[in-house]
C-alpha cells in the first residue's frame, strides 16, 4: 500500500532544484536557463522527439532527430513531403505505424490548424496519432500547460517513492494518481521533464543512484531497504515464435523490395519479398513455390528477430534473375530496410555488399 510522502511542495521544491542544475542536454530541449532567459519551446521539435522517443532511447532517437529537422524543419516541411521518403528516413527506429501517424498528424496541423499545433492537452488529444501521454507531453513541455505527463520512467519513480505493492501493468493508475498529486501551476513543462530525467539518470531500473537523489529522503521504497525491486512486476507471457521466409533477388547490382501492405505489421514499408509468418517451419518445397521469381533458389542461411508481440525465424533463400512484380533498387539501398529485413539482405547478399 503506497504510504503518504512529504509535503508534495518541498518535493517539488527539491526535485526542481535538482532539475536546474542537471538538466540533460537535448537536441529537443530548451534548458531551464535557456527557459529563464525567454526561449521557447518549438511544439514541433518537442511533438517530433516525443513520438521518436516512444519505444526508443535519447542516443538511439538523436541521430534521427537531427536528420529530420535538417531536412524536414517545419511541421509543414514534413508533412508535404512523400510518404515513401519519410518511411525511409524512418528505417531503424522501428513501430513503423508511428511514422504513419507521424505523417498523419504532421497533415492534420498543417490542413486544420494553419501549420500550428493546438496549444492544450484537448486539442493535442484531437490530432491523429497522439494518444494521452504524448498529448500531455507537448502541452506541458511546449505550452507550459499542468498536464500529467507519465512514460516508464515516471511510473518507476511513482512506485518507489511511494513503495505502490501492486504489479504493472495493473499499477498504472494508481501510478498515474499518484503523479497527478504532484502536478501544479508552476513551471510544468520543466516538473514534467525533470521527472523523466530523475528516472533516466538517477532512479534507473538497476542500481539506481539513490545517492543522488533529490527525493531519496521521502522514498519509501528506499526505506525498505529494496528500492530495486520496485515498480513491481507481474511475470511476463512468453511470446509466440513465428517463421517465413525471406528472398533475396538481385539482378547485376540491384536489388528486389516490395512494398508491404499499408496496414499491419511493418505497413506502408519497403521490404524484401517475404512469406507468411506462420506458427510452423516452411518446408523447402514449399519456399521454393512461393518465391517471388523463377530462379536457381539457393538456401544461405536464417536470421532471427524478436517483435513486441512474438519472436521470428526467417529462412534467407538466394537467387540472380529478372521479375517484374517487385521494386528494383540498388543494393546500397538495404539501409533503409526495417531491421528484420536488412539482417536477412546482409545474410543473403554476404561477400557482395
Amino acid at each position: 500500500m503506497a504510504r503518504p510522502s512529504a509535503d508534495p511542495q518541498a518535493l517539488r521544491a527539491e526535485l526542481l532544484a535538482w532539475y536546474d542544475g542537471q538538466a540533460r542536454e537535448l537536441a529537443w530541449r530548451v534548458g531551464p536557463a535557456d527557459g529563464r532567459a525567454g526561449l521557447r519551446q518549438d511544439p514541433y521539435r518537442v511533438w517530433l522527439s516525443e513520438v521518436m522517443l516512444q519505444q526508443t532511447t535519447v542516443p538511439h532517437a538523436t541521430p534521427y532527430f537531427l536528420k529530420f529537422t535538417a531536412r524536414w524543419p517545419t511541421v509543414t516541411a514534413l508533412a508535404d513531403e512523400d510518404d515513401g521518403e519519410v518511411m525511409a528516413a524512418w528505417a531503424g527506429l522501428g513501430y513503423y505505424a508511428r511514422a504513419r501517424n507521424l505523417l498523419a498528424c504532421a497533415r492534420a496541423v498543417a490542413r486544420d490548424h494553419g501549420g500550428v499545433f493546438p496549444d492544450t492537452e484537448a486539442g493535442l488529444r484531437g490530432l491523429p496519432g497522439l494518444g494521452p501521454y504524448t498529448a500531455a507531453a507537448v502541452a506541458a513541455i511546449a505550452f507550459d500547460r499542468p498536464t500529467n505527463v507519465v512514460d516508464g520512467n515516471v511510473e518507476r519513480v511513482m512506485s518507489r517513492l511511494f513503495a505502490v505493492e501492486t504489479p504493472l501493468p495493473d499499477a498504472k493508475p494508481e501510478l498515474k494518481r499518484l503523479a497527478q498529486t504532484l502536478v501544479r501551476d508552476d513551471r510544468p513543462g520543466d516538473w514534467a521533464q525533470a521527472l523523466m530525467d530523475l528516472g533516466a539518470t538517477v532512479c534507473k531500473p538497476r542500481s539506481p543512484l539513490c545517492t543522488c537523489c533529490p527525493m531519496s529522503a521521502d522514498c519509501a521504497a528506499l526505506a525498505a531497504g529494496a528500492p530495486e525491486s520496485f515498480p513491481r512486476k507481474a511475470p511476463k507471457a512468453l511470446r509466440p515464435h513465428r517463421y517465413g521466409v525471406a528472398y533475396v533477388l538481385t539482378h547485376d547490382d540491384m536489388l528486389a523490395f516490395v512494398r508491404r501492405p499499408p496496414k499491419g505489421l511493418l505497413g506502408g514499408m519497403l521490404a524484401l519479398p517475404t512469406t507468411d509468418w506462420r506458427g510452423a517451419p516452411y518446408a523447402e518445397v514449399e519456399a521454393l513455390a512461393l518465391a517471388p521469381a523463377t530462379a536457381a533458389w539457393r538456401h544461405v542461411g536464417e536470421v532471427e528477430h524478436g517483435f513486441t508481440h512474438f519472436t521470428l525465424t526467417l529462412q534467407v533463400y538466394r537467387a540472380e534473375a529478372q521479375a517484374d512484380a517487385v521494386i528494383w533498387r540498388p543494393r546500397r539501398d538495404i539501409d533503409g530496410l526495417p531491421s528484420v529485413f536488412l539482417k536477412a539482405a546482409r545474410a543473403g547478399l554476404g561477400n557482395l555488399l
